[in-house]
């Protein structure tokens, strides 16, 4: 357990339970700083957030940065019903419950996706979002009716064949990491891949965050976010197109700062330092 003053958590939260699962936190950064809380995306761990962590910290914010489902090695359910969104918005949610006050959510792709979505369902627990390279999912869905967005989205359909992703990454790496690199992936952020996702045997559930779309409901789809939004997207994004970012601003009903980089899909990794600077004056504009 840990024990609570005044909102505050007087220990690290080093791992978190939620049904039955264990989930990994790299908590890090003054106990009593303003919490905020990190959502990695695919196909990296906590770990990505590193530098970024750095940077907050040095500035007096306590972060939380989470292996989320699939990831933590204490949390692999196998079934792709089991990473179906409704299961990974209630995961973080465990953790602010035990945070015990509202947070600064910060999500890069996947993690976005799910931060998007945490904002909508639980708007008292967030003080600010910032999404990271991935838009709201009403904005991403609409401009593949009117742009190159679903060939960009082609990994997306390979990711729900079973076995055959596993074994592009596991039994042909070669191929596997040129396809990572084509996206801009740095040889650090390569090794780290193989490492951590691939050795690790991480890959399979990993994965399940695709697997698990056709379960998950649309019930929130066009729901707009009413906290303070900031949005970052690097205009040499491989994965995301202009067109859902231009949409992007219609569903957020509050103030909005929307951020174009001269950088990749992998932001937290590669602009640490920027982007972390522009969370905290996005923060400070809008308080």
């Amino acid at each position: 357990m840990n024990s609570q003053v005044q909102g505050f958590t007087t220990q690290r939260i080093t791992q978190f339970q939620r049904q039955g699962f264990h989930f990994d936190v790299i908590d890090s950064g003054p106990l009593e700083g303003q919490p905020m809380v990190l959502l990695h995306g695919f196909p990296e761990t906590a770990d990505s957030w590193d530098e970024t962590s750095r940077y907050l910290n040095q500035h007096g914010y306590r972060t939380y940065a989470i292996n989320q489902r699939g990831y933590s090695l204490g949390a692999q359910p196998t079934a792709r019903s089991a990473y179906k969104s409704s299961e990974l918005v209630a995961d973080v949610n465990a953790l602010l419950d035990l945070i015990q006050q509202p947070v600064y959510l910060i999500g890069h792709d996947w993690g976005a996706v799910v931060a998007w979505d945490i904002a909508i369902q639980y708007p008292d627990k967030i003080k600010h979002l910032t999404a990271v390279s991935v838009p709201h999912k009403a904005a991403f869905l609409k401009s593949m009716l009117s742009s190159n967005q679903l060939l960009k989205s082609y990994y997306m359909g390979l990711f729900q064949l079973p076995i055959i992703p596993e074994m592009l990454f596991e039994k042909l790496p070669k191929l596997g990491l040129s396809l990572l690199k084509s996206t801009g992936m740095t040889d650090q952020q390569l090794h780290d891949f193989q490492k951590d996702i691939v050795d690790a045997k991480r890959i399979s559930t990993a994965l399940n965050w695709y697997r698990g779309l056709p379960f998950s409901g649309n019930r929130d789809l066009t729901k707009k976010v009413k906290v303070p939004t900031l949005f970052i997207w690097g205009k040499h994004d491989s994965a995301v197109g202009q067109k859902s970012v231009a949409l992007n601003h219609s569903y957020v009903d509050a103030p909005y700062t929307e951020i174009h980089l001269d950088a990749t899909h992998w932001i937290p990794a590669q602009n640490a330092k920027a982007l972390s600077e522009l969370i905290i004056q996005d923060i400070q504009t809008k308080a």
